[in-house]
């Protein structure tokens, strides 16, 4: 069972990213966005900031709908985000590695090629 300071602890062990001042959480490298809490829209009430969903940049709408159909119970998506390449993530039903995999994967595909290698050299 992951929450946001693992998710805060994995992102900011990453090179190079910025924590953006937020009523959540929200990551980025390159001043590109790649991990943040997912901002609920419910008709005619105020956004209400959800820390225990993740909303998650995964590259391509083939890898969205792989997560999505693959495994419905970690990922979701709402109609706001047709068309792009993200996926909610329920951060309670998911486990630490999955979750180090995830926030990764997302920073890889955000980072600029310059800065990808900086992870690569970590190890």
């Amino acid at each position: 069972m992951a929450d946001a300071d693992d998710v805060r602890r994995l992102a900011l062990a990453l090179p190079h990213v910025v924590e953006i001042d937020s009523d959540g959480f929200d990551f980025r490298v390159g001043d590109k966005g790649f991990v943040w809490s997912y901002p609920e829209r419910l008709p005619g009430r105020p956004r209400v900031i959800r820390t225990d969903i993740a909303v998650l940049y995964v590259g391509d709408e083939a890898e969205k709908q792989a997560l999505l159909l693959g495994e419905p119970d970690l990922f979701f998506t709402t109609p706001m985000y047709d068309g792009l390449p993200l996926v909610m993530l329920r951060l309670e039903r998911v486990g630490a590695g999955r979750l180090a995999e995830l926030v990764t994967d997302a920073w890889r595909m955000r980072a600029p090629a310059g800065l990808a290698a900086d992870l690569d050299a970590a190890g």
